[in-house]
């Protein structure tokens, strides 16, 4: 029944993904066209950060499909990293929108251009209540994965920037200010690129197998000592396996061979209760062992 229940959301979650793909992909083109038509920078803007919203949820979504199978001889740890590496390449995606839109902005302070601002609102508008309606398919799958995280982040920001691009197209109506499209979207560049700031360094640490942010060693290490029977532990390394899942392995220095099965129960256990790491390999070597301490 379990499974089954996890089945399922894995299904709703791939259906809302791809409903959301294809109104991101509508949408961009009229946004395209309406920048177009208008001469409106921020909304060129906006429909290429909602393009790179379109692209990002595709690979979310072929990311989700791939992590949920099953671990075999060739991938022994299964493909539940195929979400963090999506999240990498979204993420690394956002910086290249972020970093054109900065260069387009003040190409446009040298080269302003007329802007229609009633175009401007009501494609924006319909591009606002899109943004908002994606963001809610992505939300209710977003909790558990870093991948539909950055997913949601990216949804999130295209609705700021629409309703950033409407009140370009206000305060051009009302007050004729043309420089208000090009500062608004410099703000939208740089909010890109601050949201990916805030998630790269969490997914690379992922990818480069580095010890999880809320765990020390020396704390891991201090604690394991304390235990009855236990000398010495050495040789530890401590990784993310996935945003859930860490993995450890430590060689164990005990005093006394016939213990080694209840000492080893007890340090699981320590493991999993205090540090929450649930998979741990443990290599037992007895005092008088030469030990190799690094």
């Amino acid at each position: 029944m379990g499974h089954d229940h996890h089945h399922n959301l894995e299904n709703v979650g791939i259906k809302r993904l791809s409903v959301a793909i294809i109104i991101n992909v509508v949408l961009t083109f009229a946004q395209i066209v309406g920048g177009v038509l208008s001469g409106s920078l921020a909304l060129i803007a906006d429909a290429l950060h909602n393009l790179n919203d379109a692209a990002s949820l595709f690979i979310a979504l072929i990311a989700r499909k791939i992590s949920v199978k099953e671990h075999n001889y060739s991938m022994t740890f299964g493909y539940k990293r195929a979400e963090v590496i999506a999240a990498y390449t979204n993420l690394i995606t956002l910086v290249i929108v972020g970093i054109y839109l900065i260069y387009e902005a003040f190409w446009r302070f040298y080269q302003p251009e007329p802007i229609e601002g009633w175009m401007v609102i009501i494609v924006a508008s319909i591009a606002l209540i899109i943004d908002i309606i994606t963001a809610l398919l992505t939300h209710s799958v977003s909790k558990n994965s870093i991948n539909m995280q950055v997913a949601f982040l990216h949804n999130v920001s295209d609705a700021l920037a629409s309703l950033a691009v409407i009140i370009s197209g206000i305060l051009i109506l009302l007050y004729d200010l043309y420089i208000i499209d090009t500062i608004l979207t410099l703000l939208l560049a740089s909010y890109v690129l601050y949201q990916a700031y805030t998630m790269l360094p969490s997914t690379i640490n992922i990818l480069m197998q580095a010890t999880p942010k809320n765990i020390n060693i020396e704390d891991v290490k201090r604690e394991v000592e304390t235990l009855d029977g236990v000398v010495n532990m050495h040789h530890i390394h401590l990784w993310q396996m996935d945003e859930h899942k860490n993995s450890f392995e430590a060689h164990i220095v005990i005093q006394d061979i016939d213990k080694m099965l209840d000492i080893k129960k007890e340090i699981k256990e320590l493991l999993s209760q205090e540090f929450h790491i649930k998979h741990s390999t443990l290599e037992f070597e007895l005092t008088n062992c030469k030990e190799e301490h690094r």
